[in-house]
């Protein structure tokens, strides 16, 4: 009998309470520095760096979601947001109560045109612009610095 209900929960409950991956969309923000390109990291509300990001918007695609995200977070007031994203990670989304989630995250490339420090989250976020090579070594999560390399 407990082989009929391990191979009840394996194949059939399990399966079933399990829940897809949430899903988010990055904005790569990147432009051409002194030093050759750089990209626009922000603190997240644990203090990591990461890039701006957040939930689907209804009535907008995924580089739309990134565009707004990267104002939002990091007052970036223009840009030119690829068409499809550079990246699709899996990665765990990691929320102020201490629970986390699957996630899977899309990152869009940015080419940022025009910043503005009057921006709706400047009070709780610092934001800086590296080269792609030190953002890659300041972000925490593996998948997001190969994302950030690969740019």
């Amino acid at each position: 009998m407990t082989d009929f209900f391990r191979t009840a929960w394996s194949e059939l409950l399990s399966p079933f309470l399990r829940r897809p991956p949430m899903l988010q969309m990055a904005a790569l923000c990147h432009r051409d520095g002194a030093d050759g390109r750089e990209v626009l990291l922000i603190t997240s509300s644990s203090g990591n760096w990461i890039l701006p990001k957040g939930w689907p918007i209804e009535g907008t695609n995924g580089g739309g979601t990134a565009l707004r995200e990267a104002f939002e977070e990091a007052g970036v007031a223009k840009g030119a947001v690829a068409k499809s994203p550079i990246a699709r990670v899996e990665t765990v989304k990691r929320f102020d109560d201490g629970n986390e989630a699957p996630c899977t995250l899309e990152i869009y490339p940015v080419a940022v045109e025009e910043m503005t420090d009057d921006y709706p989250e400047s009070d709780r976020r610092e934001r800086r612009w590296v080269p792609v090579s030190e953002a890659a070594n300041l972000v925490s999560e593996p998948a997001l610095a190969e994302a950030i390399s690969a740019l």
